[in-house]
């Protein structure tokens, strides 16, 4: 099923989170070059991280460890993660937002 990557847990684009919702990075889609790039702001596999900024177009910026970085849009669409309920468990599919 596209989104799920095995487990249950949906898997969508950062890109696709509005400002304020927070997700642990699953995988990126993309080449060394940008995977390593991202490892390097501290973007890992695992981590929490809170989209800040998301109007559609221009820059997206998110939260990773009480800093902010600056992603162009190329690069949230290629960062796959897991939504985060309020209380930090992913979230399944079907789930309705409180």
């Amino acid at each position: 099923m596209p989104g799920d990557q095995g487990n249950g847990n949906p898997v969508v684009a950062l890109s696709s989170l509005p400002p304020g919702a927070t997700a642990r990075l699953a995988s990126v889609n993309a080449g060394a070059g940008l995977r390593a790039r991202l490892v390097a702001m501290g973007l890992r596999p695992g981590i929490p991280v809170t989209v800040v900024h998301n109007r559609g177009r221009g820059p997206f910026v998110v939260a990773v460890h009480g800093t902010r970085i600056m992603l162009g849009r190329g690069m949230a669409d290629k960062v796959l993660v897991r939504p985060v309920r309020a209380g930090g468990a992913a979230e399944t599919p079907g789930e309705e937002h409180a």
